[in-house]
This record gives C-alpha cells, sequence and structure tokens, in this order.
C-alpha cells in the first residue's frame, strides 16, 4: 500500500481565516490527476495544531471523500494526549482512511515504556500504522531496535524515516518487518536508493508531477534521469526540512497558480529571498517536457 508518492496535504484558508473545504477538496482532486499515490491529511503540513477539532474533522472528511477510493489516505493522528490521539484514529477508521500515522506522545519527553503503550493504545483502534520518527519535532528518537520492538505490541505497517541519517533505511530494512518511507524531501533519492519503497512528500503539494517522476526514475533505477531530476527540484525540496516548510508550500501553489491562502500565525509569509528562490526553482521545472 505504501508504495509510490503520498502527499502531506496542506490545509488551505480561505481570506476569512476559515478552513476552505471547496479548494481542499479541488486540491485534493488535482494531486490525484496528476498521479500521486496516496495521501496524507492532517500532519505538520496540514496544520493539524492549529485547528479547532471541527475543522480538524471536517479536513480529514473532505479528503477521504474527494479521495472517494482513488488512493489510500493516511491520516495524522498527532495530538497531545493518547486520548485526543486515539479519539483521531477511531475517526479515521469510522470515515474510510486505510491507515493512520502517529508520532510518539508530542507533549513531553516520554519513557519508552510510555512510547510503547501509547502505540498500543493506537493499535487497539484496529488500523495499520505508519510510525512517523521525528526526533526533531519531538523528544523520541525511534531507532530500527525500538520499530521492531513495537511490532510486537502494535501493527507497524512502515515508518516514516525523518531522522535526516540515511543510513536508517538499511538498518531498518535489515531489523524490521515494517515498510520504510522516505520522510525528509531532500534526502528522497538517497533514502529510495538504500531500499525505501515510498515517500510522505511535502513539496509534491506543489509539483506533484516532477515528484511522481523522480519517484519512478528512482523506482526503475534510471539512475541519470534521476540524479538530474533531483539536482533541479533540490532547492525547493530542502525547504520540507525547516520550519518554513508550509509557508514554502503555501507559496508555491500561489505561484503555480493554485492558490491555497496563508499560514494561521505564529507561522507569518516567507521573505522575499524565500519568494525568489522558490520562484527561480518553478520556473525551471515548468521546461520540463510534461511526461516529466
Amino acid at each position: 500500500m505504501f508504495e509510490g508518492v503520498y502527499v502531506a496535504v496542506v490545509t488551505p484558508f480561505a481570506k476569512s481565516g476559515e478552513v476552505d473545504v471547496d479548494s481542499l477538496r479541488a486540491h485534493v482532486d488535482w494531486l490525484i490527476r496528476e498521479g500521486v499515490h496516496g495521501l496524507v491529511p492532517a500532519g505538520t503540513c496540514g496544520e493539524y495544531a492549529s485547528l479547532s477539532d471541527g475543522e480538524r474533522a471536517a479536513v480529514v472528511e473532505a479528503v477521504l471523500a474527494e479521495a472517494k477510493g482513488r488512493v489510500p489516505v493516511v491520516v495524522g493522528v498527532a495530538a497531545t494526549t493518547t486520548a485526543q490521539v486515539v479519539r483521531w484514529a477511531e475517526h479515521a477508521r469510522d470515515h474510510g482512511a486505510q491507515a493512520v500515522m502517529a508520532l510518539p506522545p508530542i507533549q513531553y519527553r516520554p519513557t519508552w515504556a510510555e512510547v510503547v503503550a501509547h502505540y498500543r493504545a493506537i493499535d487497539a483502534v484496529g488500523l495499520p500504522i505508519v510510525i512517523y520518527n521525528n526526533p526533531f519535532d519531538t523528544s523520541t528518537d525511534v531507532t530500527a531496535e525500538r520499530v521492531r520492538e513495537l511490532e510486537g505490541v502494535a501493527r507497524i505497517a512502515a515508518v516514516k524515516e525523518f531522522s535526516g541519517d540515511v543510513r536508517r533505511v538499511t538498518e531498518l530494512i535489515q531489523t524490521c518487518r515494517a515498510s520504510v518511507l522516505a520522510g525528509a524531501d531532500d534526502l528522497v533519492l538517497e533514502s529510495m536508493f538504500a531500499g525505501a519503497v515510498g515517500w510522505i512528500a511535502g513539496m509534491a503539494n506543489i509539483v506533484p508531477a516532477a515528484s511522481v517522476a523522480l519517484y519512478e526514475a528512482a523506482r526503475t533505477r534510471d539512475y541519470e534521469r534521476a540524479w538530474a531530476l533531483y539536482r533541479r527540484m533540490l532547492p525547493l525540496l530542502r525547504y520540507d526540512t525547516t520550519p518554513r516548510l508550509v509557508q514554502a508550500i503555501k507559496y508555491g501553489l500561489a505561484a503555480v497558480g493554485r492558490p491555497v491562502g496563508d499560514t494561521r500565525p505564529p507561522r507569518l509569509p516567507l521573505e522575499e529571498a524565500d519568494r525568489r528562490r522558490i520562484d527561480a526553482v518553478l520556473a525551471d521545472l515548468a521546461s520540463l517536457a510534461p511526461t516529466a
């Protein structure tokens, strides 16, 4: 299920500041028509932490309704307590999601026993779990050995690996049953050549067709084409591993004629230098042949 490009979907906001469900559905439809393989709503790119419970539910339901089974939907369920995470996992299950993506506990530095109990509680919902290993935004680093331990207590289907250490891909493949997914856009090619089967991508919101082309070149081991395209995309992909990733995505979407509104504070708009850099990459990628 996890092979391909899974887009971490942004949440559009209207000028009034409210969630723009119509724009969200249009964005989802466009991503699918551009060839992406799956969708991940209510994650960091979706600004989940800035949404009310009602808004978050509406976002997840809109993405699932628009996907209409055309591609799998893996719902982000991060929240400040295990009980809240479980409720979001139940909501995802009840509305037809294929899996959930879950960070370790995010509110404080947990013990490992608490991390295990957290994932065991999510497992009781009954959906496959994608572990999101992001030791930068959480205080927990879910190493390969720890993933193997979690596989003993929960249906861990995949790991979104975002540690920044591409050696982790090999360690996970050698140690665990779970599929390994590239989690950092600016390490996707290295991760795939190391054995990752999929990519949970942020900047694919802006350039889905080019992202799919990059994935396919890597999957088929067309090294020359993959590296050439990757190098052209890298100045954009590097924003995925910065605190400005959501602003970069929303600016980029406006630049390609698909505006989805601004980010919610405390996120502020990009500075001029960042906007110029993104404009240059998008102009270069626009010169690619349609099949690229």
